[in-house]
């Protein structure tokens, strides 16, 4: 489940993604964040989450981008 304070923070991850990575369309970045969010579902500690979607998404989108 999503709390308010991690949508802030992962629009914000999506905005700076988008400018970072100009070749990747917005909706594959959109893609990459939420699936990569999914993959902290459930955890009790949330405070880094946004920062390890980042991280994540990044590395994957830049991988793909590079193919």
């Amino acid at each position: 489940m999503t709390t308010t304070g991690e949508s802030e923070h992962l629009a914000a991850v999506q905005d700076r993604l988008t400018a970072a990575l100009p070749g990747v369309s917005r909706h594959d970045i959109e893609q990459t964040v939420a699936a990569e969010y999914a993959r902290f579902e459930g955890r009790s500690v949330r405070d880094f989450v946004p920062l390890f979607v980042e991280r994540n998404a990044r590395e994957a989108l830049r991988s793909t981008a590079a193919h």
